[in-house]
């Protein structure tokens, strides 16, 4: 029997690469005749670049740049690898700009900024990459990309020529959008983990911007503050992003980044799925395992899990899910997952350490163990 272990991360406990390792050993533990291998996954989000980095052999580029909030410095990383004989780089926003680099009391829509990621593009651009990949999960920003295309050249004036500080809380100030004189970029394509819209009842402020700390004036606020920047867009630069899927990714960064870098947008889980090669290693796999922190609704939309899950339904694989937590039932469960196994009951708090995390992960795969075993005797 073969499997294939390709686990995204258990956010704050366990990487992607990490949660793998400890699934595959409490695999083996109940299967020792088992083939199995381990292929760390991302959608665009947190442990995205070091997937594909190890996937790759890619180069790490670290640089000291903007943090989430203005005035935070931080040490983060962008990819560097080659790819049909060009230099191509991943840019993970969660590097500089998101949620991982912040603690709950420090969480503020309405002042962080992508200008940290926007100076890792800007750092790989300089050592002449000819692609970029931009995985835009996990952000604590709900700026509509300002910050990064400031960091690239752009200029965003108010009313009275003044530069406006780009963060949600001045996006209503900008009334004037000014190109860089010289913006030469490589193709940027950004690897989106939703699929939702820059405005509206799932846009980026409505459904992400209370995760990131945002009270209910706020969100009606930052909403203006999108809505005004999806017109000044359209108007000033001719391109319509108010509607476009994926455009309220990472707090509008996908709007950001197809108005200001002429981006394209795509769903992120199918790009990493090809470029780790797990669709040519799929085939002849018996089972994928598959897994993250939390099995909800948010991982029917373009997440690890459904991409797997549809990725094993084309290869003829079987799906399982190793997941912190399930909080869905299984006539919801995307087609194709026979088994799903939960770390700890719903109601349950996450683990506050990794090494708890490990073990509840490494007793969970013991028991997906035991279910595949039993399903192939029977």
């Amino acid at each position: 029997m073969r499997i294939i272990v390709c686990m995204d991360s258990f956010k704050g406990t366990l990487s992607a690469a990490e949660a793998c390792r400890v699934a595959a050993e409490g695999l083996r533990q109940g299967l020792p005749e088992c083939e199995i291998m381990s292929v760390p996954l991302g959608d665009g989000g947190e442990s995205t670049a070091s997937a594909l980095a190890r996937a790759l052999g890619g180069q790490w580029r670290y640089r000291t740049v903007t943090g989430p909030l203005p005035e935070m410095r931080v040490r983060a990383g962008w990819v560097l690898f080659e790819e049909g004989g060009d230099r191509k780089a991943v840019v993970e926003m969660a590097q500089a700009s998101g949620m991982i680099r912040l603690n709950a009391a420090s969480l503020d829509p309405m002042r962080t900024t992508t200008r940290g990621t926007g100076e890792l593009l800007r750092s790989a651009i300089e050592e002449g990459v000819k692609h970029i990949y931009l995985g835009v999960g996990g952000s604590a920003t709900v700026d509509c990309g300002t910050g990064a295309a400031a960091a690239v050249g752009w200029r965003f004036l108010d009313g009275a020529g003044r530069e406006v500080v780009p963060c949600g809380g001045n996006l209503r100030r900008i009334v004037r959008l000014v190109r860089p004189p010289e913006l030469r970029l490589p193709p940027v394509e950004v690897l989106c983990d939703v699929d939702n819209p820059l405005c509206g009842e799932r846009g980026a402020a409505r459904v992400f911007a209370p995760q990131k700390g945002a009270g209910p004036a706020q969100v009606r606020e930052l909403e203006a503050g999108l809505e005004h920047m999806a017109h000044l867009i359209e108007e000033q630069l001719g391109v319509a992003v108010r509607d476009l899927p994926g455009a309220g990714a990472a707090g509008g960064l996908g709007a950001g980044a197809v108005a200001f870098m002429g981006a394209r947008l795509t769903r992120g889980i199918e790009t990493v799925l090809r470029i780790t090669g797990l669709e040519r290693m799929a085939q002849g796999a018996d089972w994928l395992v598959t897994g993250e922190g939390s099995f909800d609704e948010q991982s029917l939309m373009g997440k690890v899990v459904s991409g797997v899950a549809e990725l094993a339904r084309r290869a003829g694989a079987r799906t399982a899910v190793l997941a912190g937590r399930v909080q869905l039932s299984p006539e919801h469960y995307p087609p194709g997952v026979k088994v799903v196994v939960a770390c700890s009951p719903p109601e349950a708090s996450p683990p506050e350490s990794a090494e708890r995390a490990r073990e509840q992960l490494f007793l969970a795969a013991c028991e997906l163990a035991r279910m595949i075993s039993a399903d192939s005797a029977g």
